[in-house]
């Protein structure tokens, strides 16, 4: 799987049992429940147009009580994945042709299209482990794990999260922090960064070639500080500041750069030797700093009106890579009956470009310290918006269904286009489509 296509589609699942990162709610003060398991599973599809990525995904969230305020959690996730993303290089006005990243063979793309290998499949494995206690009257400690595999990835961690209760328990602090490793094993080798596309090798032997380096590894290190107030019997509110640091390997080695003459702006072509199989045109294997930072603020605030909630989230991030994003959500929790409900959601995201962004190289030029051409690096917008419709059974349990609509679009500065880049597409738009059932019962 390429890895880094993954998109955080089982959100709901990783805020309740393994992440610190500065966006889930603490967890509330309840009344002692009786000694039990309470399960949420939940069945996902995400779809992206135009034969992208497609993942379908079982998610299952089982919650032991205890005595004493005591809580086990564990998570399973499941997904499997088909389609690809773009792949870095421009759109041409010619076939182009690319090595695969496994190395063995090349794939082609139609004239005026954004270049795709559609070929992978994958499935990754989630598991995830959580234990909640009180210590003392007013504080409460969670300890947490979490472990995932794919075909090329692998990843570890640990997280823990302690919060103290004041002001007759109508104030909340909390602190957290979640330490991972992940291990990237990439198909076809880590590509060194920077050089050209190899040709494809026929070979079945494991010779990496020449650009090829071994597996790579990065850390992440995750801090949050948070606190929650009761404003009134209807308003609750929520700041969380966190700050993260990831060093390693943080490239993506499936992502490329097309080099482009200075004039023209069309990617220089190459002239392979009968019986070669290699790529058309010269590309080159991007390169990301091997270490980033990042600042985050979180506001929440939840308001009750007469049965329904309205439920508004901020949040601003921004890094030492200069990406800076805002992120503005809003639900609305709307009772049909004492046993129905509708909730309407909206989000609007956007970001700035990274630093070290370019639509691609100019050919001649020194190479610069660092170039990635992955859109989701660049400047853009993305808004989603849809509806949960949720209801309870004759046995009283929780059902919902969720269907949401996703678009992305993005901008390219006129001031990176060269000649004929300047009438044609130079980000990949997206669009995409997220159905979700999900069905929470007790034990």
């Amino acid at each position: 799987m390429k890895m880094s296509e993954r998109r955080s589609i089982t959100g709901a699942l990783a805020a309740a049992t393994c992440t610190l990162l500065g966006t889930s709610s603490p967890e509330p003060v309840q009344a002692q429940e009786e000694p039990g398991w309470d399960f949420n599973t939940a069945l996902l599809y995400y779809g992206e147009d135009n034969d992208r990525v497609q993942d379908l995904s079982l998610n299952v969230l089982a919650r032991r009580t205890f005595t004493d305020d005591r809580f086990l959690t564990l998570g399973l996730t499941f997904d499997t994945l088909t389609g690809a993303t773009p792949n870095g290089a421009l759109p041409q006005s010619v076939p182009q042709t690319f090595t695969q990243p496994s190395g063995r063979r090349t794939y082609t793309t139609a004239p005026g299209d954004f270049p795709i290998d559609d070929t992978f499949r994958d499935s990754r494995v989630a598991l995830t482990a959580a234990w909640q206690q009180p210590l003392g009257r007013l504080s409460t400690i969670n300890l947490g794990l979490s472990a995932s595999g794919e075909f090329d990835y692998t990843h570890l961690g640990l997280n823990a999260k302690i919060s103290r209760d004041f002001n007759n328990r109508n104030t909340t602090l909390s602190a957290g922090l979640a330490f991972a490793m992940d291990d990237l094993d990439p198909v076809g080798g880590t590509p060194i960064g920077l050089t050209p596309m190899r040709n494809a090798d026929n070979d079945d032997d494991d010779d990496e070639g020449g650009n090829r380096g071994p597996t790579e590894s990065k850390d992440i290190l995750d801090f949050v500080f948070g606190v929650t107030q009761v404003i009134s019997r209807n308003l609750l509110m929520q700041v969380n500041y966190s700050y993260s640091d990831s060093s390693g390997y943080l490239s993506d080695p499936y992502k490329i750069l097309s080099a482009v003459d200075a004039v023209t702006g069309d990617v220089v072509p190459i002239t392979q030797m009968p019986g070669i199989d290699g790529p058309s045109h010269l590309n080159y294997y991007e390169l990301r700093p091997d270490s980033r930072r990042k600042h985050s603020l979180y506001t929440q605030a939840k308001y009750y009106m007469d049965g329904k909630v309205l439920d508004a989230s901020y949040r601003y991030m921004t890094d030492d890579w200069e990406i800076d994003s805002h992120t503005l959500e809003l639900r609305f929790r709307w009772p049909l009956s004492d046993s129905r409900y509708l909730e309407p959601h909206l989000r609007f995201y956007t970001q700035s470009a990274a630093e070290f962004y370019r639509p691609s190289l100019i050919d001649g030029d020194p190479l610069p310290e660092y170039a990635s051409a992955d859109y989701r690096l660049g400047d853009f917008d993305a808004i989603t918006a849809g509806m949960k419709y949720g209801w309870k059974t004759g046995g009283g349990n929780d059902v919902s269904v969720r269907l949401e609509l996703y678009k992305q679009s993005g901008n390219v500065s006129s001031s990176q286009l060269i000649g004929n880049q300047l009438n044609r597409d130079s980000y990949p738009d997206l669009n995409a489509i997220i159905f979700q059932f999900a069905y929470r019962f007790g034990m």
